[in-house]
């Protein structure tokens, strides 16, 4: 057993594994894994903010858990993203692998951007 500040493991790596044979993955982890954001604490970050909107619910906890066929909607730069959660992957892989993870139902255009604040 690792010892890190005192405290014993805390099993994340067993929680992770049984929350992906059960289908479901955080989602957080899932919006790195698909390529979303840079970094894992960008994604806790946008989850908490409570701009992001699964199935019509608003989110604001990193820890929601996503499967395939939820609809995810949220702001990532200047456009409104609208994705469909197909597969939940188990590593931030390339760039083709992070693109099987979605479908993109509403793709970023130059009509689709957010207008820009004065």
């Amino acid at each position: 057993m690792s010892k890190v500040n005192g405290k014993g493991d805390s099993g994340g790596e067993d929680e992770d594994a049984a929350d992906l044979a059960q289908g479901r993955l955080r989602l957080d982890k899932w919006l790195w894994y698909a390529r979303f954001l840079k970094s894992r604490s960008l994604a806790a970050k946008l989850c908490g903010s409570g701009a992001i909107r699964c199935g019509g619910a608003t989110i604001t906890k990193a820890h929601h858990t996503v499967r395939p066929g939820d609809v995810l909607t949220f702001p990532l730069g200047n456009h409104i993203r609208v994705i469909k959660v197909l597969a939940l992957g188990t590593r931030r892989g390339p760039a083709p692998e992070a693109q099987a993870l979605y479908e993109d139902l509403s793709p970023p255009t130059p009509e689709s951007r957010l207008p820009r604040a004065p």
